[in-house]
């Protein structure tokens, strides 16, 4: 199985007032094309840090990242970017809808700067999948919570999904694209979260994306195939099934 997202020896840390702040120290992990990994921890952990470096958001302090057997670390940031682009998803706790775009801008709005054709129909496919067919003109100001976090899953989705989804008998399609979401349910109530979350893993498994959240729900991280636990900017516990390739500190 091959690996679409590695990170060896990570170190992060920050210039303040009274000296450098470790943020993470010595992290190293890897995770199989398709498969999905949720890393929990108490606030100021790491985790949301952690997940910005592996999306190529940032850059470590020290250490390599590859993702989709690209190094990361060795690009500029206009590198990062075009690769980002190309196969990175994000959905966000607040959302980050751009408030003068209606529901299906939003969402046809990375394929369309792509220069993809058909952006306005897959988006428009998308949006009908996570229940809003009926809300393609509607502005986020328009919409609860809950549909702005869908509409969000749907943009995600709909970047990094393959666009062709009748070349496979079952359905699917392989996707190279990998998701970051961070705290994707913390803003929605728990009917709305629970509604969020079984849209996430079903899309997901749908396109045959990579999946990395970081949540403090136990019944979110408990989803994902792998779970890492993090303390002081440290990994301190691993759960790993057997399937997996090693996910090491």
């Amino acid at each position: 199985m091959s690996i679409m997202l590695k990170a060896e020896h990570l170190h992060h840390r920050v210039a303040t007032s009274e000296g450098p702040l470790t943020l993470l120290n010595d992290i190293s992990l890897q995770l199989p094309h398709g498969q999905s990994l949720a890393i929990t921890g108490a606030s100021g952990s790491g985790k949301s840090t952690l997940l910005g470096l592996l999306a190529g958001l940032d850059r470590p302090t020290e250490g390599r990242i590859w993702l989709a057997n690209q190094e990361i670390t060795a690009m500029d940031e206009e590198q990062r970017a075009e690769l980002r682009a190309r196969c990175v998803g994000f959905v966000f706790q607040t959302f980050q809808l751009l408030p003068g775009l209606t529901a299906r801008e939003n969402v046809m709005l990375p394929s369309e700067l792509r220069g993809e054709r058909n952006a306005g129909k897959r988006a428009e496919e998308f949006l009908d999948r996570v229940g809003l067919g009926h809300r393609l003109q509607h502005y986020p100001r328009q919409l609860s919570g809950g549909e702005q976090q869908r509409v969000a899953l749907a943009r995600a989705f709909c970047s990094i999904a393959p666009i062709d989804h009748s070349t496979s008998s079952s359905g699917s399609t392989t996707s190279n694209g990998i998701l970051f979401a961070d705290e994707p349910t913390g803003s929605l109530d728990a009917h709305n979260g629970e509604k969020v979350i079984d849209l996430l893993f079903n899309l997901n498994a749908e396109t045959g994306t990579t999946l990395v959240l970081v949540t403090h729900e136990q019944r979110l991280a408990e989803r994902c195939g792998a779970h890492l636990r993090m303390a002081a900017g440290e990994i301190t516990t691993e759960e790993l099934p057997g399937n997996l390739s090693e996910v090491s500190a």
